[in-house]
Formats: structure tokens, sequence, C-alpha cells
């Protein structure tokens, strides 16, 4: 009983010099996954349906969304609790972003030479979706994580110091 506290205890101390290595690398990983979206989602183009204004705003928020979330994965690395929320919101937005463009292209037809054409087919609004709802299954789960570490670093911290005073 008292090893598996002293366990906990070392492994608490060890965090105060260890990065949270895991919340990071599911920013990574969710930076990958939007990548990979953000290249599918343009594969097939179909007439002039994505030129306008809504692809342009995507592939901004797209450059922002990355930004974020790098810049969020270094501020979970050490532990910084309001960068959760920040990641939490990201995850959040792209659950969101499922039913704005890729909906709105698998939905859409175009003419070309005359005949009807879908903008988006079936299995790649199904890829894009997963990419997407994996992504924000990442950026969620790195949030969590990083939140659990914070909460127990500094309860241990408080209590380190609450002893020693």
């Amino acid at each position: 009983m008292t090893q598996a506290i002293e366990d906990r205890d070392i492994q608490l101390d060890r965090m105060q010099y260890v990065k949270n290595t895991g919340s990071s690398r599911l920013c990574y990983l969710g930076i990958l996954l939007n990548v990979l979206y953000f290249v599918s989602i343009y594969k097939s183009d179909v007439g002039s349906w994505y030129y306008q204004i809504l692809v342009g705003g995507s592939i901004v928020y797209n450059l922002l969304f990355m930004l974020m979330v790098f810049l969020a994965s270094e501020g979970v690395k050490n532990y910084q609790t309001n960068y959760s929320t920040l990641l939490i919101a990201l995850g959040a937005g792209q659950l969101a972003r499922i039913f704005i463009l890729p909906l709105q292209a698998h939905s859409a037809v175009v003419k070309v030479s005359g005949a009807e054409v879908a903008v988006m087919q079936d299995f790649q609004f199904i890829r894009v979706v997963i990419y997407l709802a994996a992504s924000a299954a990442c950026l969620i789960a790195a949030a969590v994580i990083n939140l659990q570490k914070s909460r127990a670093l500094a309860a241990h911290l408080a209590a380190k110091s609450a002893g020693q005073a």
C-alpha cells in the first residue's frame, strides 16, 4: 500500500521535470488528420464549385487552425490548463466543420459538359468526415489528459508545499 503511494509521489515529482508529451503528440496527430482532410476535400475539383468565398475562408481557417493547435501543443507540454480550453473549442470546431463545407459539397451537383456530376462522392465524404471527427477526438483527448495531469501535479505541489511549511 505505501509502496503504491510512494510510486505515485515519485511519478508526480517527475512530472515537474518531464514534458506532457502524450497531449502534445495527440495535438500533432490532430494537425496531421486536418492536413489529410485539407488535401482530401479538394481532391475532386468538379467544375468551378470550389471557386467560392466559403472555400477561401476554409483555407484561411485551416492555416489558423494548424497554427493554434501547434501553439497549444507547446503549451500543454508544460501542463498549462488554459490551452485545454482552446483545444476543446478547436475540437468542437472540427465537428462543426463537418456540417459546413463537406456537407454542402456532398449535396452539390454541377453541370459538366451537359451532364450533372456530384461535387463530392460518398466515399470521399465519409473519408473527410472521419478525418475531421478523428482530429476532433485527438484534440479533445489531448485537452482532457492535460487537465487531469495538470490538476494532479498542482494538487501534489500544493500538498508538498503545505507539508514543508
